[in-house]
């Protein structure tokens, strides 16, 4: 065997080093110059269906919005892993005469952000509110709230609609009458894995968990079926934290957030926090929660608080899971419906339904604390948001 000398072993080792960074450069996806913001919106005389507008990350500008699909009150949407689909659910849609919602599908444009129809299917329920896409491409899912039920809907080559695979109809009430008279999903989230589907139910106070078979798009009780929340709680909106061990869900009539510690082979949760979403001595007889989101990067969640018009950010405890104050951002807040986060962590969109407008903050990423652009558009009636990369 023949020795290599020092500099010859230097550099080649060098250059083993260079071509790793190399590969490790060319799988990390290049960071987005401009992003494409779909908004969801209640359907009136100014309102007529999704809008569309585009964010400059570097600058944090949206430009003005412009319809992207007519149609009835899309307040939710749900766009596809492989960003050539938009879902959307339609609340106020009757199907051959039955008082039912409805879901649509929409090939979507990431070059122009033009959207167009492919077919629409019952959600089997009334009042759907929430709609989500497994992690596999495969199936939509979507949750009730008037019906009180979930259901899942595999997807077609074409990215259409099928009809429903599976429909879960929830039994049960609450503590109180006036909103928890029956069960009232609110939304569906799928774990990373594609293996569990977890339903918050506002009426019943429980994370309803589901397997999930994403092959056929089935859905089957877990064993247990569920986790109990705090009575009178009110659990509207659920989101997975990256790291696949925690899990937060925001509770919309008692104003908190719960911490939960997740165990992904068992699809099963355990409390572990619940923390106030106001600020200290805050009060008031029409608020209520909204929206949850989970920071990219995992340090951080924020929830939006209706009537006292505000987003509260926390602080992630990457042992636990558990939650600290960071603080509140209400500059240009006006019911605070849905928020996102954009995919590379940097802005956080704000939907104000009664404001009717997107406001932008842009996020301390050491901190996680809100910071006013003074970037707002104009949109009427906005509900939902949510990002697809503009392709050049």
């Amino acid at each position: 065997m023949t020795r290599s000398s020092p500099l010859t072993f230097l550099a080649g080792a060098a250059a083993l080093l260079l071509g790793a960074a190399s590969a490790e450069a060319e799988e990390k996806p290049a960071k987005p110059d401009k992003l494409w913001v779909f908004v969801g919106t209640y359907t009136d005389a100014k309102s007529k269906g999704i809008y569309r507008c585009e964010l400059d990350v570097n600058t944090g500008k949206l430009s003005d919005a412009e319809l992207a699909a007519e149609t009835p009150s899309p307040s939710f949407l749900a766009v596809h892993p492989g960003r050539k689909h938009l879902y959307a659910v339609g609340e106020a849609v009757k199907i051959d005469g039955k008082d039912v919602g409805a879901l649509y599908a929409f090939s979507l444009d990431a070059k122009t952000g033009s959207l167009k129809m492919l077919n629409r299917e019952s959600s089997g329920g009334s009042g759907p509110c929430h709609v989500t896409v497994d992690p596999s491409g495969k199936n939509v899912l979507a949750a009730n709230y008037g019906g009180g039920s979930v259901c899942s809907l595999h997807l077609r080559a074409d990215g259409s609609l099928a009809p429903a695979i599976s429909f879960k109809q929830h039994a049960g009430s609450g503590p109180n009458k006036g909103r928890q008279e029956g069960p009232h999903a609110h939304s569906i989230n799928v774990s990373a894995d594609n293996r569990f589907a977890v339903a918050a139910d506002l009426g019943l106070d429980k994370l309803l968990v589901y397997k999930l078979d994403a092959g056929t798009g089935s859905l089957s009780a877990n064993d247990p079926p569920a986790v109990d929340l705090a009575p009178g709680a009110g659990p509207r909106h659920f989101a997975f934290h990256p790291n696949g061990k925690y899990g937060y869900v925001i509770n919309e009539m008692d104003m908190t957030m719960t911490a939960l510690a997740y165990d992904a082979d068992k699809g099963t949760f355990k409390k572990v926090q619940t923390v106030s979403t106001l600020p200290q001595g805050a009060e008031g007889k029409n608020f209520s929660t909204a929206e949850v989101v989970v920071h990219p990067s995992g340090k951080f969640v924020y929830g939006s608080n209706r009537g006292h018009n505000s987003i509260v950010a926390y602080s992630v405890n990457p042992e636990n899971g558990e939650l600290t104050l960071v603080g509140h951002a209400t500059e240009g807040i006006k019911t605070p419906r849905n928020f996102n986060v954009d995919p590379t962590g940097t802005y956080l969109i704000v939907a104000n339904q009664d404001g009717a407008s997107l406001v932008v903050f842009k996020i301390d990423p050491k901190t996680g604390e809100l910071k006013p652009t003074g970037v707002t558009v104009a949109v009427p009636n906005p509900v939902c948001v949510r990002f697809v990369a503009k392709e050049p």
